[in-house]
């Protein structure tokens, strides 16, 4: 069942590549080196600080649909938690791991 839409798509749909498609694209530079080049840090850096955020917000939609039912400890649990989040955001800041030189 998973295998019949690939060959279904390699069948039917037309396959033109140009180099448009086949250029570079996830991270944005031509590779022009080894594989095993060494990467800057900021760039996991930032993917971290991402997902810490993006988590965030993930909490806080289920907390939001039940904040009426866990009254005012669930909203000062919530407090909490995005009060711990903004002061490893402004120590994040502090230490310059946003800045992109």
């Amino acid at each position: 069942m998973g295998a019949m839409p690939l060959m279904l798509s390699l069948l039917l749909a037309e396959q033109k590549p140009d180099a448009e498609k086949l250029s570079a694209y996830e991270c944005g530079f031509e590779p022009f080196e080894d594989a095993r080049i060494h990467f800057d840090v900021r760039f996991y850096l930032v993917a971290i600080l991402f997902v810490l955020f993006d988590l965030e917000s993930a909490f806080m939609f289920p907390w939001a649909i039940v904040l009426n039912k866990i009254g005012i400890f669930g909203l000062i649990e919530m407090l909490m938690f995005l009060l711990i989040l903004v002061v490893g955001l402004v120590y994040a800041w502090k230490k310059g791991a946003l800045q992109w030189e």
